[in-house]
């Protein structure tokens, strides 16, 4: 395994924001150099999501019916229902709606997902390193889940969440609270 120090996330490219009162969709893009036969079980496998999102789930994400969806951080499970499986090409569940397109020689993958526009720089830049990790994972070079609070203290996250939020035009929350602003 890769140590997370010898990562440093590329620029806040991935993502865009369709804006609507205070929930927000945010939509990031990430081409990958795999198939998206490849990418879709890293998507609904939960060893898989385990090594990359920044939530854990209880079962596999590929069927139709109810997971319990823990968010790193967080105490409680929540129940979250899948509701469309087109393998390997759509999955949505709770506020999240994953598309998969193959492309060139891999595969393109969107997110959108709704979040608190006070909170979408944040998210944004989670997301970022997540679709990073994931692409690690896929290549065989894993570098570990960097998500939640640990996230916070990535100086990747600090930078990234900075500049989704001038791209947002939006004021980036100072996370950690006693974090210097860059």
């Amino acid at each position: 395994m890769t140590e997370p120090q010898l990562y440093e996330p590329g620029p806040a490219n991935l993502a865009r924001v369709l804006k609507d009162g205070e929930k927000w969709t945010l939509i990031l893009v990430k081409e990958l150099r795999h198939s998206p036969e490849k990418v879709w079980q890293a998507l609904i496998d939960p060893a898989q999501v385990r090594e990359w999102a920044p939530f854990v789930v209880d079962a596999s994400l590929g069927a139709l019916g109810t997971v319990n969806l823990t968010w790193v951080g967080a105490p409680t499970p929540i129940e979250t229902k899948v509701t469309r499986v087109e393998a390997p090409k759509a999955l949505e569940y709770g506020d999240m709606k994953w598309e998969l397109e193959a492309s060139g020689r891999g595969t393109r993958l969107t997110l959108w997902t709704k979040i608190n526009r006070g909170f979408v720089s944040m998210g944004a830049a989670g997301w970022h390193i997540s679709f990073d990790v994931l692409d690690h994972l896929l290549s065989g070079t894993p570098i570990g889940r960097i998500a939640g609070g640990d996230a916070t203290k990535f100086a990747g996250w600090q930078r990234l969440n900075a500049e989704y939020a001038e791209q947002f035009g939006v004021k980036a929350p100072n996370w950690p609270p006693n974090t210097p602003k860059r």
